[in-house]
């Protein structure tokens, strides 16, 4: 090597040893760190938030998540947490959060604040598994974006709001497991979305359900455990798009035998109502992975073929007078 070169590799690698090298960027907005800090302090500063610590980056903190782009906050999903107290209304103030979630946290009380109108971006609420209670605030009609609303196994009470049918990007509602009462809302069957989930089950609903449910395209619906009544049949047709029913322990009373069943349905649950009729023989062409129609007022030979006869006594029985395999034999 060139002697003289030397003296000048030695400069250059002394200069560049010199140039401080850049640290790690902080990503985490100001605002939402301090709005953070502000919700852990609210719910008593619980060890499941231990990695909020002021000190550090704000989109490494536990069950917070970041924009690539923004970097605002833009999910907390709080889960499984040995957390008690309120949700924070501090939720409100994290402008850019489109989920929000507080589920399996049995100690969480209170009710659904009325910040979380200002969450304009919020696609998805989840707050199930809790303890929360009073009625379902009709205030989360204002929540525009959402696309998915889980409120399932709490202690709400009241009736359903007419208005969650004006949120037209819905497409999944969980209310099931809970203490409401009245009835559907008849608004329900004219949803602005393309609502395509809907679980009331595990309640204390009354009256009949909508006929103006018939016209929209869910693919499950689940209304077991109430206390509906009347004629559902209009849930069914050849060109629905059913593929889990569950009316299960209600008083619904209507003819079975006139009913036609679309080719997507694989879960029929219709056991301790008051149906009465024949099974159709359309049953037989269906890929069931699931059918009970016992205790009813059913009556005649079950049809044979397909998968009905895959299923056991307990889906049949305590009918009116069902014969057939895998009953007794018809007389």
């Amino acid at each position: 090597m060139n002697s003289n070169f030397l003296p000048i590799l030695y400069l250059s690698l002394f200069l560049f040893l010199s140039f401080p090298f850049p640290s790690h960027s902080v990503r985490c907005n100001p605002n939402d760190k301090k709005v953070l800090l502000k919700i852990k302090n609210d719910l008593g500063n619980p060890y499941h938030l231990a990695s909020w610590d002021p000190n550090t980056d704000c989109c490494d903190w536990y069950v917070v998540q970041c924009d690539r782009k923004t970097n605002r906050i833009n999910a907390l999903t709080v889960f499984q947490a040995n957390i008690s107290g309120q949700i924070p209304a501090a939720v409100g103030d994290l402008p850019f959060l489109q989920t929000l979630q507080f589920h399996h946290i049995t100690n969480l009380t209170g009710t659904i604040p009325p910040t979380i109108t200002k969450l304009t971006n919020l696609k998805e609420l989840r707050l199930s598994f809790t303890n929360l209670s009073g009625p379902i605030p009709e205030f989360i009609s204002q929540l525009k974006n959402l696309t998915f609303l889980e409120l399932n196994y709490n202690q709400f009470t009241g009736t359903i709001p007419p208005s969650l049918s004006e949120l037209p990007n819905l497409s999944e509602i969980y209310l099931d497991r809970n203490k409401l009462t009245g009835q559907i809302p008849e608004s329900f069957g004219k949803f602005r979305g393309q609502i395509r989930t809907l679980y009331l089950s595990h309640n204390s609903l009354t009256g009949p359900v909508p006929k103006s449910l018939g016209n929209l395209k869910f693919t499950t619906l689940d209304f077991s455990r109430n206390k509906l009544e009347g004629d559902v049949s209009f849930l069914f047709g050849k060109n629905k798009e059913i593929q889990i029913i569950d009316l299960s322990r209600n008083t619904l009373q209507f003819d079975l035998s006139k009913v036609e069943f679309p080719e997507s349905l694989t879960w029929l649950d219709l056991n301790h109502n008051r149906i009465f009729g024949r099974l159709p023989q359309g049953l037989k062409d269906l890929q069931l992975q699931n059918l009970n129609v016992s205790y009813n007022r059913l009556c005649g030979q079950i049809p044979q073929g397909g998968k009905l006869q895959s299923f056991d006594v307990y889906s049949y029985f305590h009918n009116k007078c069902l014969c057939g395999s895998p009953l007794p034999e018809c007389k």
